[in-house]
């Protein structure tokens, strides 16, 4: 029974870890993926080895599938959370809204806009916006309260060149080296 439940821990442990390693590695966080990756191994191996060292122990069997999982459950929660990396948000709106642009940009959000057209010659307007992923549901929120009726679609960007974000990611890189340097210098 005690080899059950360690079994069924590690699981709930090794699998969020191979969750956000995959998120890591996709992100191209090589540093951070292949620590994740090491510490998955380790959890993995032992794992397993419980498990393969008494086959006919249906108990240790049913831990390590219940604990998968319950592990991925809980790695999407975590993921969720964590909310990694940024989003490409486009908004089409029937008509020009020129309060819902002033809010979005008084909040933070870096935001063009601009004239489209629909079916038929239809005028539409579009907002387009790249925010960090956990300000997503907030962009979303305040498209919503100004324009109920908006379609709204997202997706996360593989890659940044120019514009407002890579101005804002550049400038927080060298504060961090600067803090860095700081911090070896005083070693």
């Amino acid at each position: 029974m005690l080899q059950a439940l360690i079994i069924f821990v590690a699981q709930l442990i090794y699998v969020p870890v191979l969750t956000l390693r995959t998120i890591t590695m996709v992100k191209g966080m090589k540093g951070k993926a292949s620590a994740l990756g090491t510490l998955e191994g380790v959890i993995y191996v032992g794992a397993i080895a419980i498990v393969f060292s008494d086959l006919s122990n249906y108990l240790n069997m049913a831990a390590y599938a219940i604990g998968f999982g319950v592990g991925l459950y809980i790695g999407q929660i975590i993921e969720q959370k964590l909310a990694i990396g940024y989003v490409s948000i486009e908004v089409n709106l029937m008509n020009k809204n020129e309060a819902l642009t002033n809010r979005l940009r008084e909040v933070g959000f870096s935001v063009s806009t601009g004239e489209v057209e629909g079916m038929n010659e239809a005028k539409r307007y579009r907002l387009d916006c790249t925010a960090r992923r956990d300000r997503e549901q907030e962009f979303i929120q305040i498209v919503s309260s100004y324009e109920p009726s908006a379609f709204i679609v997202s997706y996360e960007p593989r890659n940044f060149k120019g514009g407002y974000i890579t101005k804002a990611m550049k400038k927080r890189k060298e504060k961090f080296l600067k803090s860095k340097e700081k911090s070896n210098a005083t070693l």
